[in-house]
């Protein structure tokens, strides 16, 4: 039997201080595809102040992701920023799903 090899976990670890609108989130095993895409959608958020996103090292296997808000818990914000990009992605794959139903139902008319 082939051995799949599992995917390391991913996990999430949240840095707050006394301010629940400044956090820093940690997350394993991910890169600068997430990091990217998530500080995109929170920048388009007018409650956010300020997102960014760093990867300390590229032999680390974590990344970065810093909140700041104009009042709401940045912990909302993040959630809800990963909340409307998994949103997003499943659009995409739904649009480009029924894009080659089309191609494949057009084509094989012909």
């Amino acid at each position: 039997q082939d051995e799949v090899e599992e995917a390391p976990p991913r996990t999430v670890g949240i840095e707050t201080g006394s301010d629940p609108s400044k956090a820093t989130f940690t997350l394993m095993h991910e890169d600068h595809t997430l990091g990217n895409a998530v500080r995109y959608i929170l920048a388009k958020n007018p409650e956010v102040a300020f997102a960014g996103y760093s990867v300390p090292h590229p032999s680390e296997p974590k990344m970065n992701i810093r909140v700041q808000t104009t009042g709401v818990p940045a912990e909302e914000a993040f959630m809800n920023s990963v909340l409307t990009l998994y949103k997003l992605t499943e659009h995409i794959e739904t649009t480009f799903d029924e894009a080659i139903a089309g191609y494949d139902s057009r084509s094989s008319k012909r």
